[in-house]
């Protein structure tokens, strides 16, 4: 694995919006990755000379799960020091995926 690229597990959980008309599949990033992925984000855009964050403090990343490969991004969670990958529908379909499913994640900052 080379230093921009991370591996996790991680549980797939689903945030529903309070009318019930709106749901998002998500894995969450905690611990020492989500650490090592802000401290690897911060010395790159240092290094490139890029504004301080992008949107939301989003991140973009290659994901793959299983053989599914895509480009997303990640975003901070307000709630703690962790981030968020939204898992689209094609994705969960492509592997099975539900909610609660304990997931193999990797990532790769682009």
């Amino acid at each position: 694995m080379n230093a921009d690229c991370f591996s996790i597990r991680s549980t797939l959980w689903v945030w529903r919006s309070d009318t019930g008309k709106g749901s998002w599949h998500f894995l969450t990033i905690d611990g020492d990755i989500a650490s090592n992925i802000h401290d690897h984000a911060v010395i790159a855009r240092l290094e490139l000379g890029l504004p301080k964050k992008r949107g939301w403090g989003s991140l973009k990343v290659e994901a793959q799960i299983g053989t599914t490969i895509w480009q997303t991004s990640i975003f901070p969670n307000k709630k703690g020091a962790e981030y968020l990958l939204p898992v689209k529908a094609k994705v969960r379909k492509a592997e099975g995926l539900i909610e609660g499913d304990n997931v193999m994640l990797t990532l790769r900052l682009i």
